[in-house]
């Protein structure tokens, strides 16, 4: 290969890696567990796997989408924060109507293959998610209201319960459990981040919680949206869609979770190196619950909330 030839291909590989950056492979592959999970928890055992992976490609889809337009809107305040201020909307390695047009695209891919292969309350469900995430918490919320993260915390929560409709194709008590889970759960998750990255949600002037009311208040939030989400986790096995393994395992890694949490009130802690234990625990805690439902599930048959017509 000539000079030219290298230089175009490592010129190809810099621009895709760049691609790859904006839809952000860490949000997707977290998503992916939680869908997935959601999707085996409703199907009890019979899975349809062509509508398992188009469900799984369909929603990791339009999260790529939702999270390259996330770095679009962005571009102006990630070039203030130390993590972010290399992303290539912000150096103008990829211009941003390139990243606007790919996000798009795998968004429209992404909601087409759930139309197709999936029903209206799924399909929704992913709908609504998007709305909340590049609309309402992106765009707004986000850089105006310390409530940024109770709002964006119903997107994040969207993809278990997609896996779940997909199956059931009705939103009943076992969607809505779910929903409340994994909201609860990106609480404390994002505060802990939020508490690591002070300086940068500072210096952009994002009013997350740390930055808007301080510490103190941020550390009480974290106990409280844990203690709360192991109350609301258990509703899973009490309502009969799970069993005692999934009990069992929820208890654990909740009250573990808690007493992490909890150790922030120790005096002379350092609250750096204390919020990410806080957020490592909390990425173990839903993933354990995400395969816990999955293999536990119990064969009861529920009574649909809302249903919609295909």
């Amino acid at each position: 290969m000539n000079i030219q030839g290298r230089f175009m291909s490592k010129q190809w590989l810099s621009r895709l890696k760049g691609y790859v950056q904006v839809i952000k492979p860490g949000i997707i592959m977290g998503n992916l567990i939680s869908v997935t999970g959601g999707f085996l928890l409703a199907a009890k055992g019979s899975v349809d796997l062509t509508l398992m992976l188009m469900t799984i490609l369909g929603l990791s889809l339009v999260v790529a989408s939702g999270c390259g337009l996330n770095n679009c809107i962005d571009r102006d305040i990630d070039a203030k924060m130390q993590r972010t201020r290399n992303r290539v909307t912000v150096t103008g390695e990829i211009s941003v109507y390139s990243v606007l047009v790919f996000s798009l695209a795998l968004g429209l891919i992404g909601f087409d293959l759930l139309a197709i292969f999936t029903n209206k309350i799924a399909l929704l469900f992913a709908v609504l998610g998007y709305l909340v995430y590049v609309g309402l918490y992106s765009l707004y919320m986000k850089r105006h209201s310390v409530y940024g993260t109770l709002i964006g915390s119903f997107s994040g929560a969207v993809p278990p319960v997609v896996g779940y409709c997909a199956v059931t194709g009705e939103i009943d008590a076992g969607a809505v459990i779910l929903l409340l889970i994994f909201s609860l759960w990106q609480m404390p998750h994002s505060y802990a981040i939020a508490i690591f990255r002070y300086k940068d949600y500072a210096a952009a002037k994002i009013p997350v919680l740390p930055v808007a009311k301080g510490m103190t208040r941020a550390k009480l939030h974290i106990v409280l949206y844990i203690a709360v989400f192991s109350l609301v986790s258990a509703l899973l096995p009490l309502a009969g869609y799970t069993g005692i393994a999934f009990m069992a395992v929820t208890c654990a890694t909740s009250l573990w979770w808690l007493g992490m949490a909890l150790k922030g009130y120790q005096r002379d802690i350092n609250l750096n190196q204390w919020a990410r234990q806080v957020f490592g625990c909390s990425i173990v805690t839903i993933t354990a619950l995400s395969i816990a439902m999955a293999m536990d599930f119990q064969l009861v048959v529920q009574t649909p909330l809302l249903t919609l017509s295909n």
